[in-house]
């Protein structure tokens, strides 16, 4: 690749596309930038308050009318211009250097004749069809090698002007140069450690947030190819980056400047886990070099994303960055019209998540009569919450926000429900007690013998249940122990009850069937979400467990008919109600006939 221009790939015949495709195509795009700069503006971009230039006074002068007239040459450019036109013929030259000064043609030993470098030539300026790709792979010097910075350096030259200040063909204003750094610095993503706990294997102590030189397979030069007259100085930081002012050019009235070509290095469609880490073991690298036009308003949507989703990251931590990444994956890697479908489901799913809520709360706020409640079953939901929010939590890099904000709602209402089914009391402890004072724990009503009868076979359910599920969890405990890693004996424990919560902590009862039925579609949107949303391999599996058990009852429900003289766990009895209107009804036909 040294010296000689690469030849483009031939490129396949374009097909003919409908105007209504076309037309698709653009609305996508627009509405897709439009809303993730939404997103970066309000919710991730900095408020970076830009300072006005200062304004010479005149000592003496106290009146605006008694100061003189600013010097226009003096301050930045109201507007700018561009400086080149559209359709002359320019060149792209491209350097790999390791020179922090972009000094690679003072001296020949600065440039190391092992790295690329290359032109393109005959691209028209302000041509929307013009793209190049080339491929090259590229030796790391050992200085990159070793944490050391490897920039490319992009000259655009016109007029067939020399980027070489020592050539006579070279005119400053015809040729303009932009640095790009190739060699990423970032932290070291975390590693998870695990050990065998009955191995007696020590855990090395965390290590402090290491920074590592990266590298990326893929540097894409955008060419923004429309001359837009900008405001100069109503411009923001993450777009006057990129706008290079002619030096020592303004119109008669200074207050109009020239801008050279602007041409943006793009690079937010990177994702963290695509970066590859710089080192002996890296000699050599790949890399993918993408010349493309860009209009100026997808100019500044892509620059405005790029510094928002930077400076998110830099402040809210790896999290957000991670949280980020996942969205831009997703808009990468889904299909647009899958796209939209998943944003309907996801709306859909809080939704309902919080209709059922709702619903769920609203029930037990009105209800004055708790006959028949089982206490042991509120407070095995509550436990099985907890340890499905604990184990969210541990494993939180591979979990979702939505999934953690879920899980803590139906924590909170299940401890609530507790407060409605039994009284809590501090009293004091009988004489020959530990401790001073005890927690009391009594049902809200006095039971009937029906209802002690109920509670008998509560009991008895639980034990069969016991039977089979503590031996089960003991096995289960036994063998995850010796043949599994952990990070340490609270993680240990929590997996292992996470396990076996999702396998038999799945319960129903005391829910209203209005609740039951948004729950019902929250689940079936959660079968989506398993394949777009991250989330722990057990918290996965346990969506289409729902599945499962939802279809086995409707499968009862179908089988087993209700009996309306049967009274509920609510104590309700659905015949006295049938009965009453009945009675009703023949009293007002008795009124008639009378």
């Amino acid at each position: 690749m040294s010296g000689s221009a690469p030849r483009p790939a031939a490129q396949a015949p374009q097909q003919e596309v409908s105007t209504f495709r076309k037309f698709i195509g653009v609305a996508q795009q627009v509405l897709l930038v439009y809303a993730l700069t939404q997103v970066a503006s309000r919710f991730f971009a900095s408020k970076t308050a830009q300072t006005p230039p200062p304004v010479p006074v005149t000592p003496g002068a106290t009146t605006p009318s008694e100061q003189p007239e600013i010097n226009p040459f003096l301050l930045p450019p109201q507007q700018a211009i561009s400086a080149w036109n559209t359709g002359i013929p320019i060149a792209l030259h491209v350097y790999l250097s390791t020179d922090p000064y972009g000094r690679i043609f003072e001296n020949s030993s600065i440039r190391d004749a092992s790295l690329p470098h290359f032109e393109w030539a005959n691209i028209t300026f302000g041509d929307w069809n013009e793209a190049r790709t080339t491929e090259v792979s590229v030796d790391i010097p050992d200085s990159v090698q070793h944490n050391g910075s490897l920039w490319a350096d992009i000259f655009l030259t016109k007029n067939d002007a020399s980027p070489d200040e020592s050539s006579p063909d070279y005119d400053p204003t015809s040729v303009h140069h932009v640095r790009k750094l190739l060699s990423r610095y970032l932290p070291k993503p975390k590693v998870r450690k695990e050990r065998r706990l009955l191995q007696g294997d020590e855990l090395e102590e965390p290590e402090e947030e290491i920074i590592a030189s990266y590298w990326h397979q893929n540097l894409t030069l955008a060419l923004v190819s429309d001359t837009t007259v900008l405001k100069y100085r109503e411009l923001p930081p993450p777009i006057v980056e990129f706008v290079h002012l002619v030096p020592n050019q303004r119109d008669e009235t200074g207050t109009k400047g020239y801008y050279k070509p602007i041409i943006f290095p793009n690079d937010f469609w990177h994702l963290r886990p695509q970066y590859v880490e710089i080192n002996t073991t890296t000699p050599t690298l790949p890399l993918q070099i993408v010349f493309q036009p860009m209009s100026y308003f997808k100019f500044q949507m892509f620059a405005s994303m790029t510094f928002g989703f930077q400076e998110a990251a830099k402040k809210q931590g790896g999290s957000t960055g991670a949280e980020l990444d996942e969205v831009k994956r997703m808009l990468v890697e889904t299909n647009p019209w899958f796209l939209g479908l998943t944003g309907l489901v996801s709306l859909l799913h809080i939704v309902f998540e919080m209709l059922a809520f709702k619903s769920d709360v609203s029930h037990w706020r009105h209800k004055e009569e708790l006959t028949g409640v089982s206490v042991r079953t509120i407070v095995t939901n509550v436990f099985v919450q907890l340890v499905v929010l604990l184990y969210l939590i541990d494993n939180n890099t591979d979990t979702s926000w939505m999934i953690l904000m879920g899980s803590g709602m139906g924590l909170l209402i299940e401890a609530w429900k507790i407060t409605k089914a039994v009284d809590f009391k501090i009293v004091s402890s009988p004489a020959g007690s530990k401790f001073p004072w005890k927690l009391d724990i009594t049902d809200k009503h006095v039971l009937s013998e029906d209802e002690k009868k109920t509670q008998e076979y509560d009991k008895l359910a639980f034990r069969y249940v016991s039977w089979v599920a503590i031996p089960c969890l003991a096995i289960y405990s036994v063998y995850s122990l010796l043949y599994e890693s952990h990070r340490g004996w609270y993680s240990f424990v929590i997996s292992t009850l996470t396990s076996f919560v999702y396998m038999f902590g799945f319960s129903v009862a005391h829910m209203p069937m209005k609740a039951m039925v948004y729950k019902t579609l929250s689940t079936v949107i959660d079968d989506l979400f398993a394949f777009i949303i991250k989330m722990p391999i057990l918290h996965r599996l346990a969506c289409f467990r729902d599945d499962v058990v939802f279809l086995i009852f409707l499968y009862q429900r179908w089988i087993y008919r209700v009996d309306p003289k049967r009274v509920n766990e609510y104590g309700q009895v659905m015949a006295s109600d049938a009965d009453a209107a009945v009675e009703g009804d023949k009293g007002v036909e008795s009124k008639k006939n009378k």
